[in-house]
């Protein structure tokens, strides 16, 4: 089962940006353990656009979706057995990372 992986950052309380070669490690290990399916950092939210095309022309919104304290910094999304594998896997995540993880399965 595929599972999406976000990383949430906070912006009142970021966390450490000295954990490039943590991660770097971490998706090693992925990669050689067969969950590795895709992975990303996001630009700061200040950089969205949200596209609103519901009713009679498109309305473009500069910024995040919902302004928070807390926000999507990066996403993996990984090939685990069951939830229980992905969630060990978020675990580990969540400290190389120094951050929140949400995981979530596709559908």
């Amino acid at each position: 089962m595929k599972y999406l992986v976000s990383v949430i950052d906070d912006k009142s309380d970021p966390g450490s940006t000295d954990k490039q070669q943590a991660i770097s490690e971490f998706n090693e290990r992925l990669i050689a353990d067969g969950h590795w399916v895709f992975a990303g950092g996001l630009a700061e939210t200040d950089t969205a656009t949200v596209i609103d095309n519901r009713g009679e022309r498109p309305v473009f919104t500069d910024g995040p979706f919902v302004e928070s304290k807390e926000y999507l910094a990066g996403v993996w999304v990984w090939e685990a057995p069951d939830l229980d594998v992905a969630l060990e896997l978020a675990t580990e995540a969540s400290k190389v990372c120094d951050r929140k993880i949400e995981v979530r399965p596709f559908r």
